[in-house]
């Protein structure tokens, strides 16, 4: 008779093994479709009934899903998807990728990741292996949803059930790496599991798998990447307003920079920080960090400097007009492109929703363009985009604010147009013509 270990490796050789995914967002339903692809009956569990409905009727809503692969392996049986947690009873490997966000009080709010253990801990059968993919402080794995998952199954970890964590590494809108070919890191409770969590990887994903001692290391690294990009750009963000007092060209400075071949890494400024992670990871770090009464003075510094870049460009914006004789009250502005990042439909955490808010509270009339974000819903109110950047739509606004760098937007069009631009992400660079143009 087969030990677990040996026969999981097996159902994974043979693709007998059945797949779940917790949460069809950006980072499940990606997974969830390579899965399908790689020959594993897939389900997808979502609590909201449009994603189901809409996976079920084989219609695509994330950007990185190719709308053909996901309807194909809808058509073909390979992927369905249900809100009823009782079919976690028919999966073999179980991936948790629910969103973790911070609550009011800018504190980790980790009641997704602790409502769908305990929806999966109710069916959960022996022989199960169960990963968590959403980013989170170090520990979570082993103090949180390892005693959530026992106490639920009546199951023991390591005995009835293998339980890891491998951190998502989804890049919205990146060119290059998708969840097929990005590397994957897999840090699990025992040998054993750490093997058979990897298998099942290595048979989806093109990426290297490498395997770490234990969750929280895996934790920690995926908390390092962000916190990385997060200090890098906050150091960036301080010297761009530094250089704007010495009247330098911070972006001029960064070009000449990065021509060492070793030892440097660009990282450019901009009106904040935005999307799923960068700018809610470092806080799971300080708060875990506390209950070791250890204080990250970098790394909230960062953040703190990060935090204020809205208000700052809103303070030179205003600056900008005052030198037109405009008020910001009563001033029209036109802020071109809410996403938070290039080329994505995405405006979670945007800065330039804050960049809004700080506007509209100064007197501003805002409008937006953007032409991946149609229309929006922020603190209560709905926001629709002007229909486009003609002369009419742009000349008719005292300034233009430039939030995201979209690659599909007519800079000389709108430069031509505008009456005064502030370039918050050096989006019109290229543009010969500056009379009109203050970069950040």
């Amino acid at each position: 008779m087969k030990n677990m270990k040996d026969s999981l490796l097996e159902r994974i050789s043979d693709r007998t093994l059945v797949v779940g995914v917790v949460g069809l967002g950006y980072v499940g339903l990606p997974l969830a479709v390579e899965k399908a692809k790689a020959g594993f009956k897939t389900i997808g569990f979502d609590v909201q009934d449009e994603k189901v409905d809409l996976v079920n009727s084989g219609q695509n809503y994330i950007g990185d899903v190719i709308d053909d692969d996901l309807a194909a392996l809808v058509k073909a049986g390979m992927l369905s998807a249900t809100t009823d947690f009782k079919t976690v009873a028919s999966c073999d490997f179980i991936a948790i990728c629910v969103p973790t966000p911070l609550d009011s009080h800018q504190q980790p709010d980790t009641s997704y990741i602790e409502q769908s253990t305990k929806e999966i801990a109710k069916h959960l059968k022996p022989s199960t292996i169960v990963v968590l993919e959403s980013t989170t402080y170090p520990g979570t794995t082993e103090e949180l949803v390892k005693p959530l998952l026992e106490e639920g199954s009546g199951l023991c970890c390591g005995v009835d059930f293998y339980l890891g964590f491998s951190p998502e590494r989804v890049d919205p809108g990146n060119a290059v790496y998708k969840t097929k070919n990005t590397p994957k890191v897999v840090g699990a409770i025992g040998k054993d599991a750490t093997e058979v969590i990897s298998a099942i990887y290595e048979a989806v994903l093109e990426g290297e798998i490498t395997q770490v001692s234990t969750p929280r290391i895996a934790e920690m690294e995926k908390i390092l990447e962000n916190t990385y990009r997060n200090v890098n750009i906050g150091l960036i963000n301080e010297l761009a307003m530094l250089c704007e007092q010495m009247d330098i060209n911070i972006w001029e400075v960064i070009d000449a920079a990065k021509t060492k071949p070793y030892g440097f890494a660009a990282f450019y400024p901009g009106p904040g920080l935005g999307g799923h992670c960068i700018p809610l990871d470092p806080y799971y770090l300080s708060w875990k960090a506390r209950e070791y009464g250890f204080h990250t003075s970098m790394i909230e510094a960062s953040m703190a400097v990060n935090d204020r870049m809205p208000i700052y460009c809103v303070d030179r914006a205003a600056r900008i007009l005052n030198r037109f004789s405009k008020p910001m009250n009563g001033s029209s502005v036109l802020v071109l492109g809410v996403a938070y990042k290039q080329d994505i439909d995405d405006c979670r955490e945007s800065p330039a929703l804050k960049v809004i808010d700080e506007l509209k509270a100064r007197g501003a009339e805002v409008s937006y363009y953007d032409p991946w974000i149609p229309s929006f819903r922020y603190r209560e109110e709905d926001y629709s985009s002007i229909p486009g950047l003609d002369a009419q739509g742009v000349g008719s606004f005292d300034l233009v604010i430039v939030c995201t760098a979209h690659s599909n937007v007519d800079y000389g069009s709108v430069q031509k147009h505008a009456q005064y631009i502030f370039d918050a992400k050096n989006a019109m660079k290229d543009i010969v013509s500056r009379d009109n143009i203050e970069v950040l």
